[in-house]
């Protein structure tokens, strides 16, 4: 498996990806398509575009996904997608990234959307995040083993965390990394 550069890009003003993200991101087939799923200034997108996936970019800002439409490897697709229809049925992906974005409806879609061997990384905020800042809506904070729930009947989970984090702030964080198990045939 290559051996990709967490510092391929100039990341000033854009946000450093997550080391979880990019840790785990080495399980997904080289050049594969990977969608970054609400991906806001795309800190994920550039990052994974920069070592060599084919990333679609998907968020309800234009502004941003102009940005990133300019940058090589990365297509974009604007979609709310807490309102509209899910723009990838029928489309399967080598792997998904999720961060710091919570729609509940969506994760069935999730796991729909894997090819066989298919890695969905995932980390956002959980219950107790509400002490040191936003979000604090319970609708935007998942429950204690949410995403092991969730996935691990239908995904092989690699690597799951939850808890209270200081890097790169202080926060309740939950994580998964999982891999389809699906038989694409």
């Amino acid at each position: 498996m290559p051996k990709h550069n967490e510092s391929t890009i100039p990341l000033q003003n854009l946000g450093i990806p997550s080391p979880w993200i990019c840790r785990y991101a080495q399980l997904i087939r080289s050049g594969g398509q990977v969608l970054d799923l609400a991906c806001g200034n795309g800190r994920h997108a550039r990052w994974l575009a920069a070592n060599h996936w084919q990333v679609n970019a998907v968020d309800r800002d234009m502004a941003a996904l102009a940005e990133l439409q300019q940058l090589p490897n990365i297509s974009t697709t604007v979609a709310d997608l807490e309102n509209d229809n899910w723009p990838y049925s029928g489309h399967r992906f080598h792997g998904i990234v999720v961060s710091r974005y919570l729609h509940r409806p969506l994760l069935p879609r999730l796991i729909e959307s894997l090819h066989a061997g298919g890695v969905l990384i995932y980390e956002t905020f959980m219950d107790g995040n509400e002490r040191f800042g936003r979000p604090k809506n319970p609708d935007f904070l998942l429950r204690s083993n949410e995403l092991l729930e969730v996935f691990f009947p239908h995904l092989t989970v690699i690597a799951y965390q939850q808890g209270e984090f200081q890097e790169p702030n202080p926060a309740v964080i939950q994580r998964i990394c999982a891999v389809s198990k699906r038989c694409d045939g």
